[in-house]
């Protein structure tokens, strides 16, 4: 039979970093989850990932038991690191802080794939660049899947 499923708790922490500190330690501590044992697990599996901001979801059994999954970094956070930016704008429609091409989208939405509700790697790039223009950041050049007349006049319309 399987385990009866307490609740499910969703952070962000940076891989190989996790300690018993906040947000883990509270979030976990009030659930009764070993937090030194999550801790452990944690850091062990997202070794080669150092420094990299990773969601978890973790999923707390009834006997306080656990597991989790790891996901891939956040698009908002990956989008950062290709423009080489700290953060994104904080008036997003009038100031641009960055930009990023869509090769660099790309990278991005076959990175997220996975974690993402689409099926294509078209829509995942369209994903993408809607959460680069929410951070101010200018998406360069063609879409794939438009030619230059057609994006010319897309920019007309604008």
């Amino acid at each position: 039979m399987a385990k009866e499923i307490d609740t499910f708790i969703k952070l962000q922490v940076r891989g190989g970093a996790a300690n018993p500190a906040p947000p883990v330690g509270p979030a976990l501590g009030a659930k009764g989850v070993n937090i030194m044992e999550f801790c452990k697990r944690f850091n062990a599996e997202t070794q080669d990932k150092q420094g990299q901001v990773l969601p978890v979801v973790i999923t707390v059994f009834k006997d306080k038991s656990f597991s989790f999954v790891i996901k891939t970094p956040p698009a908002a956070v990956q989008l950062l690191n290709a423009a080489k930016l700290k953060k994104g704008s904080s008036e997003p429609n009038r100031d641009k802080v960055g930009t990023v091409t869509w090769d660099d989208c790309k990278a991005i939405a076959e990175n997220k794939m996975t974690d993402l509700n689409c099926f294509t790697v078209e829509s995942a790039m369209k994903m993408v660049a809607g959460t680069a223009r929410s951070m101010g950041i200018v998406v360069k050049g063609t879409p794939p899947w438009m030619t230059e007349e057609e994006a010319a006049a897309a920019a007309a319309e604008n």
